[in-house]
């Protein structure tokens, strides 16, 4: 009877015993299966990370993952499907099928996979592009790059060299001479014909139809006639979008900042006179600042400008050298006097003034193209050309890219550039990205817009045992 009793006593305490280890053992699987949960979540979104374009990380030193892995479509798809696979290679034990599967203590299996935000490049308008070019230029010594630009752009708004009406002053001078009249002689019977006032500043105001390259740069030939079709790149097409910045990346990162900006994009890009090894465009800076489709037409419309700049200062400069003022009263009096009309010679006398602050305006653009310097404003010590270069624009100016003081051709781009509309900035330094991303093998069809650098995803998984479970991960670059 005794024994009996024992029996049936250790039969209640091993059942108990049995449900305590069962039920911790189920424990331990639960626990198990969330581990294993996270750890394959991070190592697959990890993984994705890994796979960042190889080439814009070689070229422009930024880390973003391009959606369509050298394809011809981007979409955030691929990128699921991407990670869907890591994680479920993670996720495999042992042998595939048969009885290999009885041994997985966990037997987990991916249900879905779903990217529900995301940075793209171009995002809030470029933003996320800049906010990683802000991070990657971090110890760059922006107040000093900032305190030399907003300095020249004060230069140049005080004496309205980018809204003066030089065209309508010379106009109004020229209106002045019509209106008085040149005096008439007799050419034949009864036929008059106007005295020629041979004025030298109708010469230099003839060559402005020549275009200001044609004049300044030596070996035309030499200028780029690269031509892309702009409509397939980012600036002109419809983009793919994402979420725009991550509060994540900003809280532990720069926010994006546009002097840093400007100076990783002379960093990165070509320009005239230093232009970037196998870019397409050799003028991109210029693009950036014209937008133009070709090189020729980006380095004329920068040359124009500058031409345009120049012009207002030398001008400026010019009516308040009396010196220079009195060597064009008397030329306009010598002229007058040969017709005959002395009351021409106060409107000749400036379009002569005119002509030769063009004149010099034209030297000044030829001395920033061979690299030289030209100072936004100018003394008596700067002044390059004389009164008769009026006669012989072409022949006049001189050779020489030596100059002592002032901006550089540089320098003076750097100024356009800031003042260039942000929006056309940003996309066309994307265009660019995206030209010579496209001359590397495999990369035929980049796309920036198809870029992201920041993700979170939405994963779900459940066991051959009953038990699903879901989380959120936030992975990027920053």
């Amino acid at each position: 009877m005794k024994k009996g009793y024992i029996t049936v006593f250790l039969s209640l305490s091993l059942t108990l015993i049995l449900s305590l280890v069962f039920t911790l053992i189920e424990g331990a699987r639960i626990s198990a299966i969330r581990m294993k949960f996270a750890c394959v979540a991070d190592i697959g979104m990890n993984s994705v990370l890994a796979e960042y374009h190889r080439e814009l990380l070689e070229q422009y030193d930024l880390l973003f993952v391009d959606t369509s892995y050298g394809g011809e479509t981007p979409s955030v798809a691929n990128t699921e499907e991407h990670l869907r696979n890591y994680m479920q290679k993670n996720l495999q034990y042992g042998n595939s099928g048969g009885l290999g599967n009885m041994r997985d203590f966990l037997n987990m299996r991916i249900d879905s996979v779903e990217l529900t935000e995301y940075s793209i490049a171009s995002d809030d308008e470029g933003d996320v592009l800049k906010r990683q070019i802000t991070d990657y230029m971090t110890d760059y010594p922006v107040g000093n790059l900032l305190d030399k630009i907003t300095g020249n752009i004060a230069q140049i708004d005080a004496s309205q060299m980018d809204s003066r009406d030089l065209e309508g002053e010379r106009n109004e001078y020229q209106r002045q001479i019509e209106e008085i009249g040149l005096p008439e002689e007799e050419v034949e019977e009864g036929v008059f014909e106007e005295v020629p006032l041979n004025n030298p500043a109708d010469v230099a105001d003839a060559t402005r139809s020549i275009g200001v390259l044609n004049l300044v740069v030596d070996d035309i030939d030499s200028i780029s006639t690269v031509s892309v079709p702009l409509s397939q790149y980012i600036s002109s097409r419809s983009l793919m979008r994402g979420n725009g910045v991550c509060a994540d990346a900003m809280q532990n990162g720069s926010a994006p900042n546009d002097i840093v900006f400007l100076a990783y994009l002379f960093d990165k890009c070509g320009y005239y006179g230093r232009e970037k090894e196998d870019s397409l465009l050799q003028y991109q800076i210029e693009y950036m600042i014209a937008g133009k489709n070709t090189d020729w037409q980006n380095l004329e419309q920068v040359a124009k400008r500058l031409l345009r700049w120049r012009e207002v200062a030398n001008v400026i400069y010019i009516l308040s050298d009396s010196a220079k003022i009195a060597e064009a009263e008397a030329m306009a009096l010598a002229l007058t006097a040969v017709v005959m009309c002395p009351e021409l010679a106060e409107p000749v006398k400036y379009t002569i003034l005119f002509a030769w602050a063009y004149v010099e305006s034209l030297q000044d653009v030829k001395t920033l193209l061979k690299g030289g310097r030209v100072p936004i404003y100018k003394t008596a010590a700067d002044w390059k050309t004389g009164i008769n270069s009026i006669e012989n624009v072409a022949g006049s100016l001189s050779d020489s890219g030596d100059s002592g003081r002032g901006l550089n051709y540089k320098e003076y781009l750097e100024v356009m550039l800031f003042i260039t509309n942000d929006r056309d900035r940003t996309f066309r330094a994307m265009d660019i990205m995206e030209m010579d991303i496209r001359k590397t093998p495999g990369n035929s069809a980049f796309r920036l817009d198809g870029c992201f650098d920041t993700y979170r995803t939405r994963l779900s998984v459940s066991s051959g045992f009953g038990y699903n479970f879901e989380m959120e991960r936030l992975y990027g670059f920053y």
